[in-house]
């Protein structure tokens, strides 16, 4: 009995001190962590519910209810949600079946490879540089459409505006994404599709059956990555319009920008944590969806 007590006792002290250990090695990180993201992020909190940062006074959701009733941030939010809703299911599906395309044995691969890729290797200032000559009411697609008799478009000061930003967003974001599922498609077990194959499985039920169901932790990294981009589009659309472009392309980073400008640190911080919850939102949704999806295959 003794000696099972001093075994016990033992074991204990050395999860102990495994525990102390972790700790230590873990404390710069977790510093770093608490000191650059939870601080700011409870300080930000703190500024959405007080009525300046001079008197700080206590008005709990009054910045919040002045937010939502502001026209600008509801134009905002209103564009932002939109281009969302467009440009992020474009991007995932389109990488997939890009990275399907380039799986299979096709003529111009390593071309195809190049024009998705090359974004990744410039910066976003000449991206956008290349969408200017491409877009500019003078521009190259302006020639090219007046050649057939057709006038000339303001595209950055039209109902296309925003159609040309999720062209950009794609161009610029496809490449990554297809890169991610490539790399996916590669750990599929080849055994499983080599017996979907003698049982007479089609691509398409081979698709939907066996590959996206592995696919589906690269498909929610790959929403999120793009979702997250999607909502950081201001820096694209920002060297391409400046700090008030044409209506459809006014985004809430546009909004939070510009009051940050004028300094009105209650209603930047409340629209940054509105930001962030319905941020927290839609990624614990994809994560449930994914849990449930992919159940299956981790058994």
């Amino acid at each position: 009995m003794k000696q099972k007590l001093n075994l016990l006792a033992e074991r204990f002290n050395k999860r102990s001190r495994d525990s102390i250990n972790g700790a230590l090695w873990l404390s710069p990180s977790f510093l770093g962590v608490a000191m650059f993201y939870i601080v700011p992020f409870f300080v930000i909190v703190y500024y959405s519910m007080i009525d300046n940062p001079i008197r700080r006074n206590f008005v709990f959701f009054d910045n919040f209810i002045n937010l939502f009733g502001n026209r600008a941030f509801q134009e905002a939010a209103s564009n932002t949600i939109k281009f969302s809703i467009v440009a992020v299911p474009l991007a995932v599906t389109l990488s997939l079946l890009i990275a399907l395309m380039l799986e299979a044995r096709i003529p111009l691969k390593s071309y195809f490879r190049t024009f998705f890729l090359s974004p990744l290797m410039v910066p976003v200032a000449s991206v956008v540089l290349i969408w200017q000559v491409l877009f500019h009411p003078n521009g190259a697609i302006n020639e090219f459409i007046m050649i057939f008799g057709a006038s000339g478009i303001d595209w950055m000061q039209s109902e296309y505006s925003q159609f040309v930003v999720i062209i950009l967003f794609l161009w610029k974001n496809l490449g990554f994404n297809m890169i991610l599922f490539m790399a996916a498609l590669s750990n599929i077990p080849r055994e499983i599709l080599e017996t979907a194959d003698v049982e007479g499985a089609g691509p398409i039920r081979k698709l939907f059956y066996i590959k996206l169901r592995y696919l589906s932790p690269t498909l929610l990294f790959v929403t999120i990555l793009s979702l997250i981009n999607s909502f950081k589009v201001f820096r694209e659309v920002y060297l391409l319009t400046g700090d008030y472009p044409y209506g459809e392309l006014y985004m809430l980073q546009h909004f939070m920008n510009n009051i940050f400008r004028s300094l009105d640190y209650q209603r930047l911080a409340a629209a940054a944590v509105v930001m962030t919850i319905a941020m927290v939102i839609i990624i614990a949704t994809l994560f449930i969806v994914e849990n449930r999806f992919g159940r299956d295959v981790e058994e």
